[in-house]
């Protein structure tokens, strides 16, 4: 699996925005795909998580209920949505798979494969 993240960019606070990755390879669609971010001078933390069907989804704290993590197996892409952004949203967002356990963790060393990351930037 090979991962390309995309969809960032600047937007108020309060504001919305999408961002989505796109992946290739037959496993996408068995894989534990996650969203991570990591603001300057913190550690990259879990945003969301979703299993291989889609069924089953897990959010930090501080996103849930803001956020939404969704996918279409059909075209190998994961989405976040985010909605009522706060300044502290503000980080790049990077897109993970777990393509060998059927759980969804939070700790991004269980992610083998990530994408490039995109740069959400929320302002005042």
């Amino acid at each position: 699996v090979q991962l390309q993240a995309s969809g960032g960019g600047l937007v108020q606070a309060g504001g919305s925005l999408r961002v989505s990755c796109a992946g290739s390879g037959r496993s996408f669609s068995t894989s534990i795909m996650g969203w991570f971010r990591q603001a300057p001078g913190k550690d990259r933390e879990f945003v969301a998580g979703i299993n291989g069907s889609g069924g089953k989804t897990r959010y930090s704290d501080s996103v849930k209920g803001r956020f939404t993590i969704s996918r279409d197996n059909g075209k190998n892409t994961v989405y976040l949505q985010m909605n009522s952004l706060k300044l502290e949203d503000t980080a790049v967002y990077y897109c993970a798979a777990d393509l060998r356990s059927g759980f969804i963790y939070v700790s991004a060393s269980v992610y083998g494969v990530w994408g490039q990351g995109t740069q959400v930037t929320v302002s005042s």
